[in-house]
């Protein structure tokens, strides 16, 4: 792992998938000419909106038409300004009536690194409930000059196991593009225990502003060091948080001390419990 920015950008999305795509590139931009960041991370489904407010078939209609030509763009803007990407968006699945919520992680050269489908699905997401999303379940931990770089979702961050799993296969940032609802003491807590419990770096990308079915959010996007520090701290509204990804943090004690760590969450387990 090298020393590195990272960017958040935090927007609002719109009815106009357009528009929300061509907003988010703006941002991009914006993050990239103000602290030169090498990877930048993007809010959930950036270009619908968490709730597209329109059917699940219109909306898996749109992951097989619309979504893909935008999904090339973005690898055209990592390409263009050389940099790590997210692209959080829904993809198309094979039930004609769902889809995935899906990160990419774009690389410098345009390519896709790879991607993360959402294994823990909102309850207002599953079809059983009348939402449009299925669920994902591998977790993959993808290897780059930065670092090893882990994702998760949202509602995903709830759940504990899955960053360890992504810290024992070698995750040193967990990248955590996010609409989130509930109250931001959960939201700042899971971001700082995820990050603590398996020392690892977190990103929390929220949303903020209104989706197209009116939802509000709130932002307070954040990046959180392996000692549970909070390096960078978004507000309410739209804009850029960044701040320098330093790996010398993953083996200190706690932050504003050069001791070192002589525990490991991960490997101190007591496994006779």
């Amino acid at each position: 792992m090298k020393k590195f920015t990272l960017g958040i950008v935090q927007i609002s999305s719109s009815e106009s998938i357009e528009a929300n795509c061509k907003k988010a590139f703006s941002f991009i931009d914006q993050c990239i000419d103000e602290c030169g960041a090498e990877l930048v991370v993007l809010p959930e489904t950036v270009t619908t909106g968490f709730n597209p407010g329109i059917s699940p078939e219109a909306l898996a209609g749109l992951s097989r038409t619309q979504l893909p030509e935008w999904l090339d763009r973005a690898k055209n803007k990592a390409k263009e300004k050389g940099i790590y990407l997210t692209w959080p968006t829904y993809e198309s699945s094979e039930d004609s009536k769902a889809v995935f919520n899906t990160v990419y992680l774009i690389s410098p050269s345009g390519d896709i690194v790879g991607k993360y489908r959402k294994t823990h699905l909102f309850p207002t997401e599953r079809p059983e409930n009348g939402g449009w999303s299925v669920a994902g379940n591998d977790t993959p931990v993808f290897d780059t000059p930065l670092g090893k770089i882990g994702i998760i979702i949202c509602f995903d961050g709830d759940f504990p196991l899955l960053s360890m799993k992504l810290a024992e296969k070698g995750a040193q940032i967990i990248l955590r593009p996010s609409a989130f609802l509930r109250s931001y003491d959960i939201w700042k807590l899971t971001n700082r225990a995820r990050a603590y419990d398996n020392h690892v770096f977190v990103a929390g990308a929220n949303c903020t502003g209104t989706d197209p079915s009116g939802t509000i959010y709130y932002g307070n996007s954040m990046i959180v060091s392996p000692t549970g520090q909070v390096l960078a701290h978004a507000r309410g509204v739209e804009g850029v948080i960044y701040c320098d990804i330093d790996p010398q943090e993953l083996d200190k004690i706690t932050f504003g001390s050069s001791e070192k760590r002589i525990f490991d969450h991960l490997k101190d387990q007591n496994q006779n419990i």
